[in-house]
């Protein structure tokens, strides 16, 4: 835990305040025994009112000045603690948003939730906790047994008694709680695991009548986590009647041996109840440094499972400058380019090569799992691949600063994905500085104008997060919208068009040749009708290229591509293809 105490060091000021108030309070605090005894000694015993008076006022001072210090030290230390954990909580969002799909695949979507939130308050929480006890108790304990045994070292032993019952205590509850909080992070993992899939999958459950059965593993883990709960509470609780009975023999036992003094000598009555004063300061510092050692475990595990995060090192290393310069010319060159998923024993791709040429269409297709989608994420680096060369305008990807590569791609994912926000804060997400024009050129483009217009506020139109507010085919068109709106050297379409009707996909990509005349298209397809028309496919099997050609060419050589027309044209379509093809014609 103590390693993201580096957070704190921007708010070294306010943690200096808050010391020097803490001090404060203790020492004020401190006092009161002290002048209590001598108001019964001095005061009370000799009948000297004078005196009981003007020490009664200085009681009643630094009581108001330990309790303005004790309102100081709190309020910084809250005010410390919640900025302590905004910055956790960023440094943890920052990292995160800068992995890439292999470290993602590394921490489970909800388990990374679960950090930045639950495991960031059970740290804030800790820390407030230690600027409130940490700083206090220790200062209160010590400087409270020095004075209580100047004040009566004849009863000191008893002090001794006291902390040895309350650190024993604390021991025996550490012992049994401290292994069971990591098992209920993971379980709180769990059922945010179990809960954001069955809210994401809500329809696919509901479709299969299976809600018995999520409803059933769910149970399960709510009821482990409330098992855990249970105990760790019921443990936690006994610390409260241990303290009681511990605090309660001390004093009992400075009653007790106090008044066998007092018979002996009648003065020791003001340095008696001074003395069982500090006791009591004592074995309430040892409290509350229990409790807070009680809940350190748990902290330190959220702890960990923060670090986790934060020294993560991504795979994939960017430069801070682009070394070279790119050429003018949008171009996309695979060489030789192998891929293989980190303790995985066979190739998802091997050997891929070609050229894709700006003004020109490259087309990717293959059966389900060839390696289509793997091979697109190379290109924005969303994977780094294990051998061979990827250019991007005649200069490596990895040579590329970050910011440089991605400004120069537009990528349209398989599945929509919409922000929260407006049509037009979506469509201008990746250039925040297009104008309107640029905004309504894009969406008309896109074939999204007309169903843009009918809507209650057109451009400013609400959308729900994750677009749930749109159909699949609006939240394709408007994605495709938001990438025609960055005016990129590369266009990636990774299946983008598979909720699109057949007349709605072919006046889109005709509509697209006015803006990629200069600019590099990539599409990965299921269906053939998409692509036909593309400069140049590429066919893959098993993530081996089998065929690179036009649509004719291939019929004409590749068996692979053969069967994929075949399978979606009708017998009589299929011999047209293929006598256009024997003709030797470049485009059906």
């Amino acid at each position: 835990m103590f390693k993201l105490f580096r957070f704190l060091k921007p708010y070294w000021w306010q943690l200096i305040i808050l010391i020097l108030a803490t001090g404060v309070q203790v020492w004020t605090t401190l006092r009161l025994p002290a002048l209590m005894a001598d108001i019964i000694n001095d005061g009370i015993v000799p009948g000297n009112t004078d005196y009981i008076w003007v020490t009664g006022a200085r009681m009643i001072g630094l009581a108001v000045i330990s309790a303005i210090s004790s309102l100081v030290s709190s309020y910084f230390a809250a005010r410390v603690g919640t900025s302590y954990a905004r910055d956790v909580r960023e440094a943890i969002f920052t990292r995160i948003i800068n992995f890439n799909l292999l470290d993602l695949k590394e921490f489970s979507t909800a388990s990374l939730i679960t950090r930045t939130t639950n495991d960031v308050n059970q740290v804030q929480m800790v820390t407030i906790m230690i600027f409130a006890i940490m700083l206090r108790a220790p200062l209160f304990l010590v400087i409270s047994i020095i004075m209580a045994i100047q004040t009566a070292p004849d009863m000191s032993w008893i002090i001794m008694v006291g902390a040895v019952s309350i650190i024993g205590s604390a021991i025996l509850i550490m012992s049994l709680v401290m292994p069971k909080f990591k098992i209920f992070q993971e379980l709180i993992d769990k059922i945010t695991l179990i809960t954001r899939e069955n809210l994401t999958g809500l329809k696919v459950v509901r479709a299969f009548d299976n809600e018995k059965l999520e409803k059933k593993k769910f149970t399960k883990t709510n009821d482990a986590l409330t098992k855990l709960l249970i105990f760790i509470d019921k443990v936690l609780e006994l610390q409260n009647p241990l303290i009681n009975i511990i605090f309660n023999g001390t004093t009992l036992l400075c009653s007790w041996v106090g008044i066998s003094l007092l018979s002996k000598d009648f003065a020791y009555l003001g340095n008696m109840t001074a003395f069982a004063q500090y006791v009591g300061h004592v074995m309430m510092s040892f409290l509350m440094m229990s409790m807070l050692f009680v809940m350190l475990p748990r902290a330190n595990v959220s702890a960990h499972r923060i670090n986790d995060v934060l020294k993560r090192v991504p795979k994939i290393n960017w430069k801070n400058k682009t070394n070279g310069v790119p050429d003018r010319e949008a171009k996309v060159e695979f060489k030789n380019v192998d891929f293989c998923y980190p303790e995985a024993n066979e190739k998802v791709l091997g050997d891929v090569s070609f050229e894709a040429k700006a003004g020109e269409t490259t087309a990717f297709i293959g059966s389900t799992g060839s390696g289509k989608s793997t091979l697109i994420n190379l290109v924005p680096r969303f994977y780094e691949a294990t051998a061979g060369e990827i250019l991007i305008n005649g200069l490596s990807i990895k040579e590329y600063a970050k910011d440089d590569l991605m400004k120069r791609i537009g990528y349209v994912p398989q599945r929509g994905m919409l922000f929260a926000g407006t049509v037009k804060s979506n469509i201008k997400f990746g250039a925040p500085d297009a104008t309107d024009e640029d905004m309504r050129k894009s969406a008309r483009i896109a074939q999204a104008e007309n169903f843009i217009e009918k809507l209650p506020e057109k451009y400013n139109s609400h959308i729900s997060q994750g677009g749930t507010n749109v159909s699949g085919g609006q939240k394709q068109r408007l994605s495709i919208a938001r990438a025609i709106c960055k005016k990129p050297d590369i266009f990636i379409f990774d299946d983008a068009f598979s909720a699109l009707d057949m007349k709605t996909d072919a006046r889109l990509r005709e509509a697209l040749k006015e803006i990629t005349d200069s600019a590099v298209v990539l599409i990965v397809a299921q269906r053939v009708s998409t692509i036909k028309d593309a400069e140049q496919i590429v066919v893959l099997d098993n993530g081996r290229v089998v065929g690179k050609g036009t649509h004719l060419e291939l019929l004409k050589k590749c068996k692979v591509y053969q069967e994929i027309v075949k399978s979606q044209f009708s017998d009589q379509e299929f011999k047209t293809e293929m006598k256009k093809a024997e003709k030797g014609g470049r485009r059906a």
